[in-house]
């Protein structure tokens, strides 16, 4: 927290923010204003909500203190930034970036709002490092409904490759090197960004549908034509990582494409040794590299995965309930840094030696550890039941008025 305390004008919100941060940290089972502001010890969630939506403090500022925090601790000269978005389920229609659309949270098109991510996966661990929310047209098209969401009248609509592209290029001129970018169809199908990566100097390896046309020396043919004329021997088995479960073997190969400009664009092509499944993957490099290097890169794509599963179960990073974009930018920025601050300490404890029966410590145990060892949150039975009372009458207070604005309507 004290890396970000100079981004703070006043003590009051600098003090509150470690508060909420230690709430993001803490058990609560849902975690929102209302439940982290008890449980800190405030009368009631005014603070925390000012906080989020009025306070004088810059999330973009404490953004690029995250992005410093993370590759500091977990640098790694091999590191690759991964790209990807996460869905959370929303109801009614007013807060930003809202509408129904497919995401991968609930696996089906539900009314809801998409962020874009970058994360930093080096050997050490990984962390989100920079976001973006994805505003559809339904909202760019209509100036006036994103200026009420605090978004402004000047925003345009950009598409999940042009928010890549935007936090990939702001962590470059940020001063970082990385070596390497991965993604899933969504930013492998656009070849605007991979131009604009291969003009960066940085090689990727971006998955791609089977349906995609690439050029080799013998002509112009779709991706899973290609996997189709492959021999027996051409496959390797090389394992994509090691998994919960062990290592990620899969049998895979590599075909040279014929495409104009400099580098070494190929197609990397990977089959599952159980089901026969096929995925297809983009590739470029400023030198020709092996192929281990292009299966290493291609499995870092996973850390997004584990990236997300931990920011939301343990940070809140998808427990805001927050209608605007400053106070969505506050919160999932305090919840990035909140995770990050989990996946140092275990890269730490990863560099001390541990008994053979047992497991390096995880980013969950950790949180329970911190929690229950440093943490003390206040739990007396009058602070208790002065906030049954608050709540109670707040929900009375809405009550009526749902009632007369119903009334009236009719």
């Amino acid at each position: 927290m004290g890396r970000i305390a100079g981004r703070f004008a006043r003590v009051d919100p600098r003090c509150r923010a470690g508060r909420l941060v230690l709430g993001l940290l803490s058990d609560l089972p849902p975690k929102n204003c209302w439940t982290i502001a008890e449980w800190a010890g405030e009368a009631s969630p005014n603070g925390m909500q000012h906080l989020l939506c009025r306070a004088s403090w810059d999330a973009d500022a404490v953004r690029d203190d995250v992005r410093e925090y993370v590759v500091e601790y977990l640098h790694d000269e091999e590191a690759v930034l991964v790209v990807d978005e996460t869905g959370d389920v929303k109801k009614g229609v007013h807060t930003v970036g809202v509408q129904r659309q497919y995401t991968g949270t609930a696996g089906r098109i539900e009314n809801s709002q998409v962020a874009v991510y970058l994360v930093y996966a080096g050997a050490r661990g990984h962390a989100a490092v920079d976001r973006e929310l994805y505003v559809p047209r339904s909202w760019t098209c209509y100036q006036e409904r994103c200026k009420a969401a605090g978004r402004g009248e000047d925003i345009v609509f950009a598409t999940k490759p042009e928010l890549a592209r935007t936090m990939i290029e702001r962590f470059l001129d940020a001063g970082h090197h990385v070596g390497w970018v991965t993604g899933d169809e969504v930013y492998g199908g656009n070849p605007k960004l991979r131009s604009a990566l291969e003009e960066r100097g940085l090689g990727y390896v971006l998955a791609v549908a089977r349906s995609s046309e690439v050029t080799t020396r013998a002509g112009k043919f779709r991706a899973d034509t290609l996997a189709a004329k492959v021999p027996k021997r051409a496959w390797q088995k090389l394992s994509a990582g090691a998994g919960a479960k062990g290592n990620r073997f899969y049998d895979w190969t590599i075909i040279d494409l014929a495409e104009p400009g400099p580098g070494h664009p190929q197609l990397l092509i990977r089959r599952n040794r159980r089901t026969g499944e096929l995925a297809y993957y983009r590739c470029y490099s400023t030198s020709r590299v092996p192929l281990a290097t292009l299966v290493r890169v291609a499995g870092s794509r996973w850390r997004v995965e584990e990236t997300f599963q931990t920011g939301k179960g343990l940070a809140g990073l998808d427990e805001h309930q927050l209608r605007r974009y400053p106070s969505w930018a506050r919160w999932v920025t305090l919840a990035m840094l909140a995770h990050a601050f989990l996946a140092v300490v275990r890269a730490d404890e990863h560099t001390r030696p541990a008994p053979d029966d047992l497991i390096p410590l995880t980013c969950n145990e950790i949180q329970h550890l911190f929690i229950a060892l440093v943490v003390q949150p206040l739990s007396r039975a009058a602070h208790r039941l002065r906030w049954s009372e608050w709540r109670r009458r707040h929900q009375a207070r809405s009550r009526t008025s749902h009632y007369q604005r119903q009334a009236a309507t009719q």
